[in-house]
């Protein structure tokens, strides 16, 4: 359920809730609010954090005994570690933190948003708090049994807020709220979400979204030519579907795509996977599922960019039916690939969706897909690999993902190992040499399918699009990874050329 937020001048030694969170910097030097804390509490809060170790780094959280001397009927102190280098990130973290530890409570205040520095744009700093609070609150329940829901449901900002401060707690729990959507949505179990069932989600949002939607399945994807979403899904009894979402505004003054790698479950087919290798493969929709949150945003937040999606959805098994290693594929812009590697599915779905989104002419487009596990053993599981045919178009997304804080770094796509991808027999092979730079190779394939002139980038987000465990916003399993960067490119998308 998300979370009520507003914003409210009552100083923190007289706001009446049941928890009330206020920053400490790194070396135990108070943030805003911690004063008066102090103060009701008879001067003793510095020495009480000398006694636990807390010392104010990023992540910590101390609960503070009130002995009944403020209106708030508990404290908690929330790191936020060294002033000089506070970003929006840190008080994304912090709110995370302290959602995270409010979980016990209904009503909550804090003053983060006062200690964001004059470097930070406070617009910046209250839409980070928001993503905090609503994405620290996450949860996925549907299948405990002993289910502990969070009972918070509202949360006050203490200090004096303007237009722009408040559109922008707004918008971040907008944003939030998508993140958490498509978390649910890639934290299902892979029987529950068929190519079908993700289709009719993407209607549903659709209507409430606003979205013009159309679902391909069957013989249209045969009049459509997706030689790659027919031969990948052929091997499963749940069959593929192709999904175009489009946003657009009155006035628009841009052109965007998104396209978003959409395997509701990946078994390999027939080069299979080891049982071990199977058991997250329900995340491999992770890019498909960026794509239909970030789409559910734009009339919301008010975008002027003309955005549309593409979200081929298949289920890679094997099969009596299922594709060959050496089978050749047409993709829908006529180039024939040789699948030597059935496990190398995702490129394959995406070139039918990279070649029909050149075909509208896009100023850019941006795809998003779980697509090798190279990027993971190149960047590990916290940062994407950015790729693209255009500098100015991949500094864009980079500087959009910056914002808004998922981390991504750029990676080449050299033309020498372009020939790893010649075909004996086809235009193309889904596989480069073994041994090294498979998430290169796999960027150079997708390239194949990019119309002449249009700017594209590529994210990897194999190892980010699902964590082990909990970190501040992040929650362990699916955590949305793309949607915010997603969202920031079409708010101030400007065309590369």
């Amino acid at each position: 359920m998300p979370l009520a937020l507003e914003f409210t001048n009552t100083p923190a030694d007289r706001v009446a809730v049941d928890l009330l969170a206020v920053p400490v910097f790194a070396d135990r030097r108070f943030g805003p609010g911690a004063e008066l804390v102090d103060r009701a509490l008879g001067g003793g809060l510095g020495d009480f954090m000398s006694e636990t170790d807390f010392n104010g780094n990023r992540g910590e959280a101390l609960a503070v005994p009130t002995q009944g001397r403020l209106n708030a009927k508990a404290v908690v102190l929330v790191g936020l570690g060294a002033r000089d280098k506070l970003d929006a990130d840190a008080l994304r973290r912090a709110a995370a933190t302290f959602a995270r530890r409010a979980r016990t409570v209904a009503t909550a205040a804090t003053t983060l948003l006062d200690a964001a520095p004059d470097s930070l744009d406070r617009a910046e700093g209250a839409q980070a708090i928001a993503e905090g609070l609503e994405l620290g609150a996450y949860q996925f329940l549907k299948y405990k049994g002993d289910a502990k829901p969070s009972k918070l449901r509202r949360v006050k900002l203490l200090g004096r807020p303007n237009a722009a401060t408040r559109d922008a707690l707004t918008r971040g729990a907008r944003v939030a709220q998508a993140v958490a959507w498509a978390r649910d949505l890639v934290n299902e179990p892979a029987g529950a979400k068929s190519p079908a069932d993700v289709a009719q989600l993407a209607r549903q949002l659709a209507r409430r979204s606003g979205l013009k939607v159309t679902v391909l399945a069957g013989p249209q994807l045969e009049r459509e030519r997706l030689g790659g979403v027919l031969g990948v899904g052929q091997g499963s009894a749940r069959e593929p579907r192709f999904v175009r979402l489009e946003y657009a505004p009155a006035g628009a003054r841009g052109r965007l795509a998104f396209v978003g790698k959409g395997v509701v479950f990946d078994s390999g087919g027939l080069s299979i996977k080891t049982s071990s290798g199977m058991e997250t493969m329900k995340t491999d929709m992770s890019g498909a599922a960026a794509v239909l949150a970030a789409m559910s945003t734009l009339r919301d937040l008010g975008i002027k960019t003309r955005v549309v999606g593409y979200v081929p959805l298949v289920e890679n098994m094997p099969s009596g039916t299922a594709i060959r290693p050496g089978d050749v594929l047409r993709i829908r812009n006529g180039k024939t690939v040789e699948v030597l590697n059935t496990d190398a599915e995702g490129r394959l779905i995406l070139a039918d969706a990279l070649s029909l989104a050149s075909e509208e002419k896009p100023q850019a487009v941006i795809d998003l897909a779980t697509l090798t596990g190279a990027c993971v053993v190149a960047l590990g599981d916290k940062v994407a690999g950015l790729m693209g045919n255009d500098d100015a178009w991949t500094e864009q997304v980079r500087s959009a993902a910056d914002r808004a804080g998922e981390p991504v770094w750029p990676l080449p796509l050299p033309e020498e190992y372009r020939k790893q991808l010649d075909s004996e027999i086809a235009d193309v092979k889904n596989i480069g040499s073994p041994g090294g730079a498979g998430a290169l190779t796999a960027g150079l394939f997708l390239r194949e399918f990019v119309g002449e002139g249009i700017p594209w980038a590529h994210l990897d987000i194999a190892g980010p699009a699902r964590a082990a465990s909990d970190d501040a916003y992040i929650s362990r399993g699916g955590t949305g990874f793309g949607v915010r960067t997603l969202v920031e490119l079409a708010r101030r998308f400007q065309a590369p050329r």
